[in-house]
């Protein structure tokens, strides 16, 4: 099968540009994927984010360059042509990954896509031929639909939390088996040992909302300076969707981000509440980048491998679940869209399950 021994037909000469503040492709194949490129302003209209714009316009890319490999056109993509592109990709090698002899303790291979890659493709095209379909009424879907998914977790079912019942969606027979995995949080020793390595006072903010107030690090970035309420304790903070919710400011963390604005903050016309402090691009915002090389420095300095940014978020979340903070108002600190994602917190609370383990065994033990 073509395309399966490279990252699915890269030769095709196809890519993704940046054009007035949108995406679209080109190269010489780009004039048979218009629909792609009014998809993708279709989701630019409809206030997706920029980077959600771009990874859907990455993964419908690699689709459109197996397509001018297998020769088929956009058009007459059918369910078959899909489970073909499917198999490509569940075969696929990642180019400069280790080879086939190393693998995940999962037992999977390194230099394959992960199933949730292979799955957020397929979610890109699924968009793709559902706006079609929108477009036109008479147009086929080729996308397969599986059985209506009704999961929901108990604390779903009524009370205070029935308000986040889900409506029930179809979901294409398509999507491979995820691993469910677990939050990863650090000890608390380690994340003692990594927040002492910040000397900045703009780092040690920083790492203070991550792991105090629980912000994902995009949202740590997309703070100005009039988000943060000093005086009263509180946070402004937009999240996936631009969400926007209000987080109590931790009062240490408070004092931190007040010394950062008197002291070290660089004059600057930007509003964002972090900034580059050295070098030629100093007073601009922070960026991602920018962000993940000093972690990656206090990583390597502490030892602390796990010491990434949304290690930080998880070991919040860890804490309020130890500490028995309620399901909703963990969901309404954390930020989550749905109380079943938050849930993944109460099952890691060890100290809390011991406890309850070893109550119950005294119990046993005593009748």
């Amino acid at each position: 099968m073509a395309g399966t021994s490279v990252p699915l037909g890269i030769e095709a000469g196809l890519r993704l540009e940046e054009r007035d503040g949108g995406w679209a492709l080109a190269g010489p194949a780009a004039s048979r994927f218009g629909l792609v490129d009014e998809y993708l302003a279709y989701l630019a209209d409809r206030n997706y984010s920029p980077k959600t714009v771009r990874a859907y316009g990455y993964d419908v890319l690699a689709f459109c360059r197996w397509l001018v490999v297998e020769e088929q056109p956009l058009p007459e993509v059918t369910t078959e042509v899909l489970l073909r592109f499917l198999r490509a990709c569940r075969e696929a090698t990642v180019a400069g990954r280790p080879g086939p002899n190393v693998v995940t303790l999962s037992g999977r291979r390194m230099d394959q896509y992960a199933p949730t890659t292979i799955n957020r493709r397929l979610a890109a095209i699924s968009g793709l031929f559902a706006f079609a379909a929108m477009r036109d009424p008479d147009v086929k879907n080729p996308v397969p639909r599986g059985k209506e998914a009704r999961w929901l977790v108990a604390g779903e079912r009524s009370g205070m939390l029935a308000h986040t019942v889900r409506r029930p969606k179809t979901r294409s027979s398509l999507r491979l088996r995820e691993p469910r995995r677990l939050p990863t949080a650090l000890s608390q020793s380690d994340a003692a040992e990594l927040l002492a390595s910040f000397h900045a006072w703009r780092d040690r903010a920083i790492a203070g909302l991550m792991l105090y107030c629980g912000l994902r690090s995009a949202e740590v970035l997309g703070l100005d300076v009039v988000d943060a309420d000093i005086g009263g304790r509180w946070l402004r903070v937009v999240g996936k969707g631009q969400r926007e919710r209000r987080v109590p400011l931790d009062a240490d963390v408070a004092s931190v981000i007040q010394v950062y604005l008197l002291a070290e903050r660089p004059e600057s016309a930007s509003a964002r509440l972090f900034l580059v402090a050295k070098g030629p691009n100093r007073g601009q915002p922070l960026t991602a980048a920018g962000l993940r090389t000093i972690f990656r420095y206090h990583r390597g300095l502490t030892g602390v491998v796990g010491g990434h940014p949304h290690a930080l978020r998880h070991t919040f979340g860890t804490a309020l679940a130890e500490a028995g903070v309620d399901l909703a108002v963990m969901q309404a600190l954390l930020g989550h869209a749905h109380v079943d994602t938050t849930a993944r917190y109460i099952h890691l609370a060890p100290a809390h399950v011991k406890a309850e383990f070893d109550a119950a065994r005294d119990r046993i033990r005593s009748q």
